[in-house]
């Protein structure tokens, strides 16, 4: 197959994947001969991809457009954000995510489409040859000026999702065609609409996800691979750093801003923000760490949950050592016991724990210089996790299920004045306060998971609050949506000036 890259452009997209086994899109080319040549470049510096594209349509029973692409197999979730970078004068002009049998140009196919217009639709062709389908065939409730489109394929199912910038993800569209192949041909498209001019896309956050089956218990099957990103929470760009086909989790951003900590084989491992080479981190026997760790608020010390064989549930206990590295100290004797925050003055962590018989976790406090513990919730029959400190000391955010979902709450350093910040249908988790205070980033699974359950390999979201004087000031939006889950974002992750966060995300592929 003839690529239409030319070679510095080859050369630029070696460059920004030489951490990654695969290009995301090794092949870019004309489909159906457009009367002018059409190109794509990807850029490394943000990891966007602009198409020119000329073309008649993509309509009738053959197309002509612009199309970078890879080929996958079986089941995926395939997400970007878009725009028009340069306009043509056709309102029909099109990009989108497209997913085809074939190169031909009467390939059957399933798209997801914007138009110049900002008409938002999911499109398709069930047989080579045949002529193209929309819901304009069908129904007359049309979406308008989508920013993020999603194609997910189940079998034979085919679902189109958009969101509007900072909403869920909402259904559009869904078909099932059987006659689709295993094997398709799987990418980015522009068409102008037109064929005497072009037209150009942009294309940002793009991420090609292989899922795994709702049952899928990575503990007898194998973990997926994993990508280290980071993102801009103002501007929404994410940066793909690091990939492994094998386990890591939860970075901590470190305070320097040039490395984030993560926790990867048992170990915990230093890596530099833009990507590079992991360095293992000194933290002498505890080398069975799981993804509940962090940074005191100076910036000194670290805090590690390290499993000890053959206690409780695995044996979590809770140690602090410098953040240089060094000989761990024991905080919490009784297990299971899994850190999740400082206190401002650096004095205590906050943890959560079983104590007795109780079957249920409660949220407690440890002095680091005596071990002493404080319990600060009392749940016989609710589930709370992910204490966190805000940065004046004032509060304790955390998650907990009180009111039938999982939920973020607060409540004092001593226990007192309990309340809930956020009231929707989702089960959200993990509540992570900006240094500046005035924001919380949470990771939100959608409403059929287990509310006491914060399951990896699902399709989630992570959303932004703003806060003022620990108060929520605003509506949640969402500023990233990604398959992931437990080992996404356990643990505080910002960076220090407030601007960025850091995360997991999972795929297959990988």
């Amino acid at each position: 197959m003839k690529l239409y890259l030319a070679a510095i452009l080859m050369i630029s997209i070696q460059t920004a994947f030489s951490q990654m086994p695969d290009q995301l899109f090794p092949y870019s080319k004309d489909i159906g001969q457009p009367k002018i040549t059409g190109s794509s470049a990807y850029h490394p510096e943000d990891q966007s991809y602009t198409i020119d594209g000329a073309g008649y349509n993509i309509w009738f029973e053959r197309d002509e457009f612009h199309y970078l692409y890879n080929t996958v197999e079986g089941d995926f979730i395939f997400t970007s954000n878009l725009a028009f970078e340069k306009e043509g004068s056709d309102p029909h002009m099109k990009i989108g995510l497209m997913l085809r049998a074939s190169e031909e140009d009467n390939a059957a196919h399933v798209s997801a489409v914007l138009h110049g217009d900002g008409l938002t639709v999911m499109q398709w062709r069930k047989l080579k040859g045949a002529f193209m389908r929309d819901p304009q065939d069908e129904i007359f409730a049309l979406k308008k000026n989508y920013d993020i489109l999603q194609i997910e394929r189940k079998g034979d199912e085919f679902i189109f999702r958009g969101a509007h910038k900072g909403e869920p993800l909402q259904v559009i569209g869904t078909q099932v065609l059987p006659d689709m192949p295993n094997k398709l041909y799987v990418g980015l498209f522009t068409c102008a609409h037109n064929p005497d001019e072009k037209v150009s896309g942009k294309f940002w956050n793009v991420r090609l996800d292989n899922p795994v089956a709702s049952d899928y218990d990575p503990y007898e099957s194998g973990f997926l691979g994993c990508r280290m990103e980071t993102m801009n929470v103002f501007d929404g760009k994410r940066k793909v750093i690091f990939v492994k086909k094998d386990r890591f989790e939860a970075p901590n951003w470190m305070p320097d801003s040039k490395k984030l900590l993560f926790n990867m084989d048992g170990s915990m491992y230093k890596i530099p923000v833009d990507g590079g080479t992991p360095e293992k981190l000194n933290t002498g026997f505890a080398d069975n760490n799981n993804n509940d760790h962090g940074i005191s608020f100076d910036g000194k010390m670290l805090a590690i949950s390290h499993h000890r064989s053959g206690l409780r549930e695995g044996g979590s206990t809770v140690y602090v050592l410098p953040l240089e590295g060094g000989t761990p100290k024991l905080i919490t004797e009784e297990t299971p016991s899994y850190w999740h925050g400082w206190s401002a003055d650096g004095k205590d962590v906050v943890f959560v724990a079983k104590r007795g018989e109780t079957q249920s976790f409660n949220i407690y406090k440890a002095s680091i210089k005596d071990s002493k513990e404080t319990q600060l919730t009392f749940n016989d029959n609710s589930h709370v996790d992910g204490p966190e400190y805000s940065p004046d000391g004032k509060y304790i955010y955390y998650n907990g299920n009180q009111s039938g979902t999982m939920q973020v709450w607060r409540m004092k350093p001593d226990g007192s004045g309990k309340e809930q910040l956020t009231f929707d249908q989702y089960n959200n988790w993990f509540p992570h306060i900006s240094p500046d205070g005035n924001w919380m980033v949470y990771l939100s699974f959608t409403e059929d998971i287990d509310v006491d359950a914060h399951p990896s390999y699902k399709r989630v979201e992570l959303k932004l609050v703003p806060l003022i004087k620990g108060d929520v000031a605003g509506t949640a939006r969402v500023i990233a949506y990604l398959y992931g889950g437990q080992g996404t974002i356990n643990v505080p992750s910002w960076s220090p000036d407030s601007k960025h966060i850091a995360f997991v995300s999972n795929s297959r592929k990988y």
